[in-house]
């Protein structure tokens, strides 16, 4: 059989899928919240979810973009292509407080859905398990290595305090800058001394200062990771890392511009020498699909708005997805709007009644949104033809 399925019964075929597997999946989110896995060590994550594709009839690359912990699922024949994301990295001391448990069982309930449709409806699924989002990008990799080459749509949900239809995701990165300076006794031979943990502090100042006129959308944050050994030796060597975030990447590259300049003329005023790198890829800001944002509103039960104007909640690596190919990432409340992510609160609601009630909402809503994705040619171009405008305007304005 071969695309013979109209869209009508694909889409009750996923109602019934997603509520027969919602137990299941909901168990999934609970055991990857009780065994909370950082950055790039997620690999009891890893198995599991990988595995669990597996048994749902996906071919499962394991260890993909040279990354031990990512992996791809994939299902399907040629013709449009649609990736559902799942996120499974935790926070040091917090557990799963930004819900990536969520993010990964609901990627993965919407893939189980769809895939037995394919063969009815064209196309194919990947699931792409994508390490480190709170810290490393495994999204950057992924994309440099091509794992969204051909891909129509990206498809993710992000747990949060608002309902909202698209996330306003800053660009970001971190600058380490290193001050080298020259040790010396700070009583015997003061004047020999280049006090490299003072030219810091100056630059951390400086930058602190800066913060209150920084444009919308932007920030700096910093903290000091080496700052000398002794209290009777003058630091010759002093490291801090600052994220830097701004509402788009060109500002962002303005911005790390800027703090780099700083950190050369603090370095020249003190005798001192600086060094500016970024440990890793930047995370570009999220381009909104607003077509494919609307369809997946269309599908979830509780009205979804778009972002309160103004308001910018973080930065993630899908801004990187986004560059690539048509993108989504709603966020949905399972707590208060006077509450926040990355709090132990948060870390508890994520495996709440109200989590477990959102989350099958989502993994419908994402399979729905797949199935449209791949069976509606018109709803394709409609989204494409968005990010090309989208993509078209970012290249005027920043010439």
């Amino acid at each position: 059989m071969t695309d013979t399925m109209t869209s009508e019964e694909a889409h009750r075929l996923v109602d019934a899928a997603v509520h027969g597997s919602a137990e299941r999946v909901w168990g999934v989110a609970c055991a990857l919240h009780a065994d909370p896995e950082l950055a790039f060590a997620e690999h009891r994550a890893a198995e599991r979810l990988g595995s669990a594709l597996a048994d749902g009839g996906f071919e499962v690359e394991r260890g993909v973009a040279g990354l031990p912990t990512a992996f791809v699922g994939r299902a399907g024949s040629a013709g449009p292509a649609v990736a559902l994301l799942l996120e499974y990295d935790a926070l040091p001391g917090l557990g799963h407080a930004c819900g990536h448990n969520l993010i990964a069982a609901a990627g993965l309930g919407a893939a189980l859905a769809v895939r037995p449709l394919l063969g009815g409806i064209p196309g194919q699924v990947l699931a792409v398990g994508s390490p480190a989002e709170e810290g490393g990008g495994g999204k950057v990799t992924e994309v440099a290595a091509g794992v969204f080459a051909g891909v129509d749509a990206a498809l993710m949900v992000h747990p949060g305090v608002h309902d909202w239809t698209w996330a306003p995701l800053t660009a970001q990165v971190e600058v380490e800058v290193t001050i080298r300076g020259r040790a010396a006794h700070p009583t015997g031979n003061p004047t020999e001394g280049r006090d490299a943990l003072a030219a810091l502090v100056q630059l951390y100042t400086t930058l602190a200062a800066l913060r209150p006129r920084l444009a919308p959308g932007s920030d700096i944050q910093g903290i000091i990771t080496e700052g000398g050994t002794a209290t009777n030796i003058v630091p010759e060597r002093a490291t801090a890392r600052f994220g830097l975030r701004a509402l788009t990447t060109t500002a962002l590259d303005a911005l790390v511009h800027r703090v780099t300049d700083a950190a050369h003329a603090l370095a020249a005023a003190t005798e001192t020498t600086a060094e500016v790198s970024t440990p890793r890829e930047p995370y570009a800001h999220f381009r909104p699909n607003n077509t494919l944002a609307e369809t997946f509103a269309a599908h979830f039960p509780t009205p979804l708005s778009p972002p309160t104007p103004g308001v910018y909640l973080g930065s993630s690596d899908i801004g990187n997805v986004s560059v690539e190919c048509p993108a989504i990432h709603p966020f949905l409340a399972i707590t208060t709007a006077d509450q926040s992510d990355h709090t132990p609160h948060f870390a508890a609601a994520a495996a709440s009644p109200r989590a477990e009630e959102v989350l099958r909402a989502a993994t419908a809503a994402l399979a729905h949104t797949a199935v449209d994705v791949l069976t509606d040619p018109a709803l394709r171009d409609r989204a494409w033809q968005e990010f090309h405008r989208r993509r078209a305007g970012e290249t005027a304005t920043a010439s």
